[in-house]
């Protein structure tokens, strides 16, 4: 098995996941687990793709211990970053919403992917949980401002006075 093979193999089945049934989600599960069955073991992959698996198919509780496994045996920066903002997602339906903020606050000011603004969404999320939409209103208009065609400069001040109205 190349490496190779095994990701478009767990991308074929990920691009499949909406044709399952609600009542099907321990198929499609049944399915990743054994491409996970074919890595070595110690492969944060593993955790990782089961842990997707489970929180797609509505079982945060079950999701949660599996980030956290995966995010220790080490996983590359992109799925640690995905890791990292499900988890928080996860954290947040159990109740949890504060450890999900702490989770993601260090990656707003950690080197930018394509995932920027997925953390800055899913941090807004948590943070409106705690009551705290001020906030999370601020990060979210943050990052749409620099796509809007016009208002740009206007829309990143109101983001930046939602959460420090004093300048």
């Amino acid at each position: 098995m190349s490496r190779q093979d095994w990701d478009e193999r767990v991308a074929a089945a990920w691009a499949a996941f909406d044709d399952y049934a609600q009542e099907d989600a321990a198929d499609f599960r049944a399915v990743i687990d054994a491409l996970v069955a074919e890595l070595p073991a110690g492969s944060a992959l593993g955790p990782f793709e089961r842990a997707c698996a489970w929180d797609s198919t509505g079982h945060s509780d079950k999701a949660v211990p599996l980030y956290r496994e995966a995010l220790a045996l080490g996983l590359d920066r992109y799925r640690e970053r995905r890791a990292k903002i499900q988890l928080s997602s996860s954290l947040r339906n159990m109740g949890r919403a504060e450890e999900g903020v702490e989770l993601l606050t260090p990656e707003l000011t950690a080197p930018g992917d394509e995932l920027d603004d997925a953390v800055r969404a899913c941090l807004a999320l948590c943070l409106s949980s705690l009551g705290r939409d001020r906030e999370g209103l601020s990060l979210v208009l943050g990052a749409l401002a620099p796509r809007l065609p016009r208002y740009q400069r206007s829309m990143a001040n109101y983001a930046r006075l939602l959460v420090d109205p004093g300048n």
